[in-house]
């Protein structure tokens, strides 16, 4: 089996370069500075080709409405439709919760969880009934928390031999192509019998886009075969293309480190969620050091019936490691710095912005990318309603100085940083009306940073009075957005 990995001559190669997906390292890190060359020559290009194609005084390209996307997962749901068609989504690969982590803990390779949600999410409209619905629920079903372990296998088994009433439907052509690399993933999972492998809360697109991503050796491959299956045009970029499991971790500023998406952003306690114990074994491997022994599964009612403590400290900077527990400077997917290159309008979205947000932006070059991006013409923060365990005490300055420092602080090589403005980076911040993170508007535009106030009524569905705050939803984004493009 043949490996790729992303060096400074295959950054050097040129725009022929970017005609396929990136790679990017996530081994030990390279002490030589030599791939700096490398993203600074193609970051060049990439304006180069940009500004060929679409010029930044041109009105008429502006009113495109070309949207590239930073986002995690279901913050970033709620608001799709708000960008049309012509929209990139760049999605972290660092979640190692909820059906991921059980698929890391044994099979290994990056996250898939926040980029089957959002295939799943943009999967066009169809009838109740009709093929692609039921091709819908099939990839979205997850099997059952609250089953005893040999009931969630006997489940899968249904599932995996074709028997499942989930397969009603669905055309016999598409059914056999899913239901194979369903049972190449229960193939890889009887090779690794020893680490004993729970089916229960367990995603039937993850087991899917894992499969396909372990067959191909391209987590892009895996997007594009899943994207046709189901008619999509969406264009969904990793912003790591990697075969290894990816792992994020923080400092705080008290100087303790915070290993892990979960731990970070919602750690489970007594109470908060299922926990069950998964014997160690020699034959784990290396990248089972980070691995936690033991499976969290989680519930919506768990999850909001007992809010996570503030961290001890604030965060003071997010970085990845390596499977040694080694610091690293990963290289962004190539793609995802094409987009950057060529989109009329940036959007951070809503979410969790140190394990959501900023994941995508503590890469080399992207600061880079963004500062310097000949057709971008404005750059939106989405402010959350309201601060979580990452951001307890923040205002809306807070946000934007962890943005502009993470993007700053990730040059184009090992060490080096930059100093662009926050203004850079961010040109318009959108906050709700209602919201309760702090909103300094005069020192906002001080910074060169436009602010936008929107209404939103209250989200109703959430039962804790804690969560009763106005929330980011399509129509919303797409009325700020419009008022952003006629600023």
């Amino acid at each position: 089996m043949m490996s790729f990995e992303l060096n400074s001559e295959s950054l050097i190669a040129g725009r022929s370069g970017f005609d396929t997906p990136g790679s990017a390292i996530f081994d030990p890190p390279v002490q030589s500075a030599q791939p700096s060359s490398g993203i600074t020559q193609n970051l060049s290009l990439l304006r180069s080709d940009s500004s060929s194609t679409t010029n930044a005084a041109d009105d008429s390209s502006w009113k495109s409405n070309s949207y590239i996307v930073i986002s995690g997962g279901t913050g970033g749901n709620a608001i799709c439709t708000a960008f049309g068609g012509d929209t990139c989504y760049a999605l972290p690969v660092s979640d190692d919760g909820g059906s991921s982590s059980e698929i890391i803990r044994v099979l290994g390779g990056p996250s898939i969880g926040d980029i089957r949600s959002r295939l799943v999410r943009l999967i066009p409209a169809s009838p109740v009934g009709s093929p692609l619905d039921r091709i819908r629920n099939l990839l979205a079903y997850r099997l059952k928390t609250d089953s005893s372990e040999r009931e969630a296998r006997e489940e899968w088994r249904d599932i995996v031999e074709g028997s499942s009433v989930l397969w009603s439907g669905i055309p016999a052509d598409r059914k056999e192509v899913i239901r194979g690399f369903l049972v190449n993933f229960e193939s890889e999972v009887l090779k690794r019998a020893q680490k004993n492998f729970s089916f229960r809360n367990g995603s039937i697109g993850n087991y899917f886009i894992a499969a396909a991503q372990s067959f191909f050796r391209s987590l892009p491959s895996a997007i594009f075969l899943f994207s046709s299956i189901t008619s999509s045009k969406a264009n969904i970029q990793p912003v790591i293309v990697t075969n290894h499991t990816v792992t994020i971790a923080v400092e705080l500023e008290n100087g303790k480190n915070i290993v892990g998406q979960c731990n970070i952003s919602h750690p489970v306690r007594s109470g908060a969620g299922t926990m069950f114990s998964v014997p160690s074994s020699p034959a784990l491997g290396i990248e089972s050091l980070l691995v936690p022994s033991q499976n969290f599964m989680f519930d919506k009612a768990s999850q909001h019936s007992s809010k996570p403590e503030p961290l001890e400290s604030k965060i003071r900077r997010l970085f990845y490691i390596n499977a040694y527990g080694v610091e690293i400077k990963p290289f962004p997917n190539l793609d995802f710095l094409r987009n950057l290159a060529s989109r009329d309008t940036l959007v951070y979205s809503c979410g969790s912005l140190w394990t959501s947000i900023i994941p995508c932006l503590a890469l080399r070059g992207v600061g880079s990318a963004i500062a310097c991006s000949m057709t971008l013409k404005a750059k939106v923060v989405l402010l959350n309603s309201q601060n979580d365990r990452e951001t307890a005490g923040y205002t809306a300055i807070d946000y934007v100085n962890a943005i502009t420092r993470s993007l700053n602080d990730h040059g184009e090589s090992s060490g080096q940083k930059q100093s662009f403005p926050s203004s850079a980076f961010i040109t318009h911040l959108v906050h709700l009306k209602g919201g309760t993170v702090t909103v300094d508007e005069h020192q906002l535009s001080e910074m060169g940073i436009q602010c936008l106030q929107v209404e939103r009524s209250l989200n109703k569905s959430n039962k804790n009075d804690d969560y009763h705050v106005p929330l980011f939803d399509a129509d919303t984004v797409s009325h700020a957005l419009r008022i952003v493009r006629d600023s």
